[in-house]
């Protein structure tokens, strides 16, 4: 019998709300079952009050490892402000900001390193969670105005805007899609005779399963091969050049070609994974106690682009792209500026997981896109 760790009253409510409604209304298709767990106002995941970061959460990111990050990206932000003319003003917009620890480092950069940037710099975070927004607001209040909080959506930006983000995509919800007998059949979940969650086959709940293996080239061959498939990326994508009238969107993520994506033999039973204190859980339990998240799909997100006349200027390792736009030259302003050994040993030490073989940037990626003025 596998024995649960304890869950919150809230994630006891979400629980019951999804029991009873596969009761009620039958199986769900995975996607809801997934968005519920991760987006539900009072209990998902990402919107409930929880310590979700660092050493005492359940993952760490690029921006909570090191300062370099955050400078680094500082740097190529300022090449791409003067790529653009140095505009009087332009905004940098931020999707999933979290509570804050990005921007705050990014802001405090540009002010320190690039003041001319800075002055032209209207910021925009983006977070659908109000307690990481709430955290967002108390970190970044040192800059005052020149700090927005919303939904993108609700706003357009008729200035050069840089859209940027950060491990984003892999958390939006998928479907899951098996072969059986040849045919595509979409994942569903239902409740077993235990009290236990399960997937079962059935009908595509959408054309655009299908339309998605056309458009990335890839047939499945083999009988119960999943494929983890993210169509709300191509919906982000498509909101986000509707409120963009010229700049760039830059996604940082981890990823892969569809080919190595489905054709790898380690993937063949999808991508799908929980994590849970920084270790691996069953999908299925605990609705709104674990990150869920999926490899990011490179060639989707770049054909899909295309199509909404976002062109690639850059596609790449993290680590690769960090030496690129000038992490050394960072670590070392970053050094001088230390104030003691330890801070100065914590810098080198952040610089070479994020540069060397086998560290963290090593299995992500970075895609720059640009959409030209009307």
């Amino acid at each position: 019998m596998r024995v649960s760790e304890p869950v919150t009253t809230q994630s006891d409510r979400l629980d019951d709300r999804l029991r009873r409604q596969i009761r009620d209304r039958g199986p769900m298709i995975f996607r809801d079952w997934m968005e519920a767990a991760l987006y539900d106002p009072q209990a998902g995941y990402y919107c409930r009050p929880s310590e979700r970061w660092g050493r005492r959460g359940d993952y760490r990111t690029s921006p909570e490892r090191s300062p370099l990050f955050a400078a680094t990206m500082a740097r190529y932000l300022n090449g791409l402000y003067e790529t653009l003319g140095r505009p009087l003003r332009w905004t940098i917009l931020e999707a999933g900001a979290g509570a804050g620890q990005f921007a705050a480092g990014l802001l405090n950069s540009l002010e320190q390193r690039f003041p001319d940037t800075f002055a032209a710099t209207h910021y925009v975070v983006d977070e659908q969670s109000p307690a990481a927004s709430a955290s967002a607001r108390v970190r970044l209040a040192k800059f005052g105005k020149r700090v927005d909080y919303g939904r993108l959506g609700a706003q357009s930006f008729n200035e050069p805007t840089v859209i940027f983000s950060n491990e984003l995509l892999d958390s939006f919800p998928i479907h899951r899609v098996m072969l059986v007998e040849g045919e595509l059949r979409e994942l569903y979940v239902t409740l077993a005779d235990t009290p236990e969650y399960i997937f079962v086959p059935g009908p595509l709940s959408t054309p655009e399963l299908a339309e998605y293996f056309e458009l990335v080239g890839i047939h499945l061959t083999h009988d119960d091969q999943i494929a983890d498939v993210n169509l709300a990326a191509a919906a982000w994508l498509a909101k986000m050049t509707a409120n963009l009238s010229q700049g760039y969107l830059i996604t940082v993520d981890y990823g892969a070609e569809a080919t190595e994506l489905y054709g790898h033999p380690n993937r063949k039973r999808g991508t799908l994974r929980a994590i849970r204190r920084h270790e691996f859980r069953d999908p299925l339990t605990d609705p709104g106690e674990n990150d869920l998240t999926t490899t990011v799909d490179w060639t989707y997100v770049k054909r899909i682009g295309a199509g909404l006349g976002l062109k690639t200027v850059d596609f790449q390792r993290l680590d690769q792209f960090l030496l690129h736009a000038g992490l050394l030259t960072e670590l070392e302003v970053m050094t001088e500026r230390a104030s003691n050994e330890a801070e100065k040993a914590s810098l080198r030490a952040s610089a070479r997981e994020m540069i060397l073989p086998g560290g963290m940037a090593d299995s992500f990626q970075v895609l720059v896109q640009k959409k030209e003025g009307d």
